[in-house]
């Protein structure tokens, strides 16, 4: 019976709306949305102001068109707002409906209409209403160290990154004083902050760790060696170098002046080494000891009638037959008095020549030479003594057996020096015979102690 009533009522009101136009307006609008007097129509309703902790576990709300989402904080939501206009024009559960004749060749309503908006809204091109940019048109009342940020019918103050809100101002936050950013050494800064590293660190490229810097390849400091540690480097020299006072440079190390027993004669500094050099007549062997040359195997430069004899430090050379008269050589430097030359029978019986070489500064007492007789007469007695030579008493002749005696140096001799010594030796026998012959010891002191 209701329903039959109801459908009655339609119908008289369509018949109705024939002769004149007639408008019903509904104003109970869908869940979501409520009733917008001055523009007419359905409006959504922002739960995200309303609903007291609308979402729950830090979510960002964010309003939807009949509802609300909850949303991560860093999703990003972008709103179209033709779209937007067109959801709030089909919100409502029943809308202004407009009833018309069925007559085609009427005129549309005027599309001039003007609608009303509200606060934060305008109208627009396409009568419909949207949203004012009050930052954009500076018609915000934020500050002049405040960010202005547009909202849907309104705008916020906000503070710039690095700054938080204190009353109306907005303060630098010291972001050094929060958990630690920088890895070495926060510098706050007005908005942000930076970092710094320890010398021997430099910043990685997240600007907040601190990476070791190898100096040794990116700007070799050292003079010679470089060794990376982790925030330094240490430098070393090479061998015959040490490190200068700037632990830095190298300064060659002057080996001859630390010791004096490095080399035998004489030691030359070099850079980073040094050397040993002989005197003349003497060569370097084993980099250290000097040795004598022999000149009469390597550059013999005596004549033909003469013998070359090497001492220390160089050579001499002596006449091949060193005989005088009345003496004649009978052997090498064997020089014989004849017995039938009356005056042989004052001179000793035979001279022979010797030579020997020392060396400079030898130590004393020392057995240098020994004489021996050659030949050994039956019931005979030898004698032995220093006959010249020994005029500074350099030299002492111990006799060590019948036929046998030593020359002893008992004075140090220093070089370069010749001299020439006459060893005697004398024989007698039961008969009253004397006889004597001479050794010439010819001793060459050389220069230096080796």
């Amino acid at each position: 019976m209701l329903t039959a009533m109801f459908l009655a009522a339609l119908i008289l009101i369509t018949v109705h709306s024939q002769e004149t136009e007639e408008t019903i307006t509904y104003t109970q609008c869908t869940d979501g949305y409520e009733w917008d007097p001055v523009r007419q129509r359905c409006k959504d309703i922002d739960e995200c102001e309303i609903v007291p902790d609308a979402c729950k576990g830090g979510m960002k709300c964010v309003n939807h068109y009949g509802g609300y989402l909850c949303l991560p904080r860093t999703a990003q939501i972008i709103v179209n707002e033709r779209e937007e206009a067109a959801a709030e024009s089909t919100s409502g559960r029943n809308n202004v409906i407009r009833r018309t004749p069925a007559d085609p060749q009427r005129a549309p309503p005027n599309p001039t209409h003007q609608i009303q908006c509200a606060a934060g809204y305008e109208q627009s091109d396409h009568n419909v209403c949207q949203d004012i940019d009050e930052c954009a048109t500076g018609t915000h009342n934020c500050r002049a160290d405040q960010v202005c940020v547009n909202l849907r019918g309104s705008f916020s103050c906000q503070c710039p990154p690095g700054y938080q809100k204190r009353g109306d101002q907005c303060v630098d936050v010291d972001e050094c004083t929060l958990p630690p950013y920088c890895h070495h050494r926060c510098v706050n800064t007005p908005g942000s902050y930076y970092c710094q590293c320890n010398a021997g660190f430099q910043l990685a490229s997240n600007n907040h760790t601190c990476v070791d810097i190898n100096e040794c390849d990116a700007n070799n400091p050292c003079a010679q060696q470089c060794y990376n540690i982790l925030g330094s480097f240490i430098c070393q020299c090479n061998p015959g170098f040490e490190l200068s006072s700037d632990r830095i440079n190298c300064e060659d190390t002057d080996e001859c002046r630390t010791s004096s027993y490095l080399c035998q004669y004489q030691c030359v500094n070099e850079p980073g080494k040094f050397s040993c050099v002989c005197p003349e007549g003497y060569q370097v062997v084993g980099g250290r000891t000097c040795q004598d040359i022999n000149e009469c195997e390597t550059t013999n430069e005596c004549r033909e009638d003469e013998i070359c004899w090497n001492y220390h430090g160089g050579f001499r050379c002596y006449p091949r037959n060193p005989c005088q008269e009345p003496y004649v050589l009978t052997s090498e430097n064997r020089c014989v008095c004849p017995v039938s030359n009356a005056i042989c029978r004052e001179l000793p019986y035979s001279v022979v020549y010797k030579y020997m070489s020392i060396r400079s500064d030898r130590t004393v007492p020392s057995d240098i030479f020994q004489i021996q007789a050659t030949t050994i007469y039956p019931n005979t007695i030898n004698t032995f003594r220093i006959k010249s030579g020994n005029e500074n008493g350099e030299f002492y002749l111990r006799q060590t057996s019948a036929v046998s005696a030593m020359l002893v140096l008992v004075k140090s001799l220093s070089g370069p020096r010749e001299h020439i010594v006459d060893l005697e030796m004398l024989t007698v026998n039961s008969l009253n015979y004397r006889t004597s012959s001479v050794l010439r010891l010819t001793i060459i002191v050389g220069p230096y102690a080796f």
